[in-house]
């Protein structure tokens, strides 16, 4: 797999204004969450992911094709960072007709990893 970007919020805007693919935003949150992948026996080590993830997603799912892991990543954004997009990067949303569910799932996973920032500011880089 290839590198992952550096969490901070030069990544979190990358996220917001489509300059990541959807399959790297998928494994940063994936990296967040603590599924590694283990190249040499091409399996996924979910040994450092929470019961709550672990029991639904042994696996990391797909955040931006499915609807339900999304609105568990939205549940487990603790209640103070639910706004942390507007809060601290200003991000004004998207207007009425020019996003879409893909757009909206990726808006999510960009506010969850800025909580995770805000929470870990040990994983900003």
């Amino acid at each position: 797999m290839s590198e992952l970007p550096s969490l901070n919020t030069d990544t979190i805007w990358a996220i917001l204004n489509e300059e990541l693919d959807d399959d790297t935003v998928n494994r940063l949150v994936w990296h967040y969450l603590g599924y590694r992948y283990n190249g040499n026996t091409g399996q996924w080590d979910n040994s450092d992911v929470s019961e709550a993830w672990k029991q639904d997603y042994p696996e990391p799912p797909d955040f931006i094709a499915n609807r339900p892991p999304t609105v568990k990543l939205t549940r487990s954004i603790p209640k103070p960072n639910k706004q942390l997009l507007k809060e601290k990067l200003g991000f004004k949303g998207y207007k009425i007709g020019e996003f879409d569910p893909r757009d909206t799932r990726r808006a999510t996973m960009a506010n969850w990893l800025l909580s995770y920032m805000t929470d870990h500011p040990e994983a900003v880089t």
